[in-house]
């Protein structure tokens, strides 16, 4: 059976500690051969600055060779619905176009937003799911309603900040912050879901009821607790989410009630621009660290000051992002070569 990896909650912590370790590995010594004569294909539904980056050179410095693809760009616009009389713009079927690239290829990543117009319908992740379901090779996803290259990457630079793998009892605020324009949900579900599998004591910081993340995400952290230990709690307060943090995570995303009607919750996101990261609140932290996936806009999320200060590992998170997707990609090809029985991954 093709072994994808969609989301961290797919796979075991045992698999996912195998991929952290591996990617340590590889920030010590990136070169080697361990994709070499492999091939993988990088279809991006939506623009991208580190996860192109990251992983072509992730590719290419273990021996392989990544192919990006833009369908509407330079590949055809692709229909995803069965039963679809297609005689509109859409030229040509997923399941066709996986199970060509399947003969091409040997992994196929997949970037693919929402479309923010049907919360409904997005959840469902069709692009993804129609790729995995169809593609008879490895599909990593490099964000589509998640971003679980994004949660290793961050898990990583945690590690490495507290110089230890083992996270729990740390107190963890993923808060939302103000943006002008209603974002993606994808790295807050992914920040939930990794904070509680690591066993952290995680707060979900946001303005009202109405931002709290999807019963999907809410439902795997709390499975997460009880498995792993740690705790979870919703707050609206700001000062007591942040009392005694040892990290502070800041994602903007827009509230689900109001999704696609972004119009109606304009006034209320407007309402809440002091959620901003500044130096008064993570004076309240335990020295806690602070980071974002990036990109992140200054002086609205977070201010210059806390962006500049040591105690901000964003750079470090976004260049872990090469290293633990070069790991992820070795996992799926060895694992797909039948050269592990599982996916944990040796020395390379």
């Amino acid at each position: 059976m093709t072994r994808h990896f969609l989301n961290t909650q797919d796979w075991t912590r045992a698999e996912l500690d195998a991929v952290l370790a591996q990617a340590a590995r590889f920030k010590r010594s990136p070169a080697g051969d361990a994709l070499k004569g492999k091939s993988i294909a990088l279809v991006f539904f939506n623009p991208s600055l580190r996860t192109r980056t990251s992983f072509e050179l992730g590719a290419f410095q273990l021996g392989g060779h990544a192919v990006v693809l833009q369908p509407g760009k330079d590949a055809w616009p692709i229909e995803f619905d069965l039963g679809t009389v297609m005689d509109g713009e859409t030229e040509e079927h997923i399941a066709e176009v996986a199970k060509v690239l399947s003969r091409y290829v040997d992994m196929i990543g997949v970037r693919a937003f929402p479309k923010f117009v049907d919360w409904s319908v997005d959840r469902q992740d069709r692009v993804l799911q129609g790729f995995a379901k169809y593609a008879t090779v490895p599909v990593v996803n490099m964000e589509t309603i998640t971003h679980p290259c994004q949660e290793l990457a961050h898990v990583l630079a945690l590690q490495e900040r507290f110089g230890t793998t083992d996270l729990r009892g740390k107190k963890y605020v993923l808060t939302w912050t103000y943006h002008p324009k209603a974002l993606n949900t994808a790295v807050a579900n992914s920040a939930l879901t990794i904070a509680t599998r690591m066993g952290m004591d995680v707060t979900l910081l946001c303005p009202t009821p109405e931002y709290v993340l999807d019963e999907r995400y809410m439902g795997w952290a709390a499975a997460n607790v009880a498995e792993s230990g740690g705790s979870l709690r919703v707050s609206h307060d700001i000062d007591s989410a942040y009392a005694g943090a040892d990290v502070v995570y800041a994602k903007s995303w827009g509230a689900l009630p109001y999704f696609g009607d972004w119009a109606r919750e304009k006034p209320i996101r407007d309402e809440y621009r002091h959620f901003i990261v500044d130096e008064a609140k993570m004076a309240r932290t335990n020295h806690g660290v602070f980071s974002h996936c990036l990109p992140l806009r200054r002086n609205v999320k977070a201010t210059d000051a806390v962006m500049d200060s040591p105690d901000c590992i964003a750079i470090e998170e976004a260049e872990n992002r090469l290293h633990v997707q070069k790991a992820v990609m070795v996992a799926l090809a060895r694992h797909h070569d039948g050269r592990d029985s599982g996916l944990g991954i040796g020395d390379s």
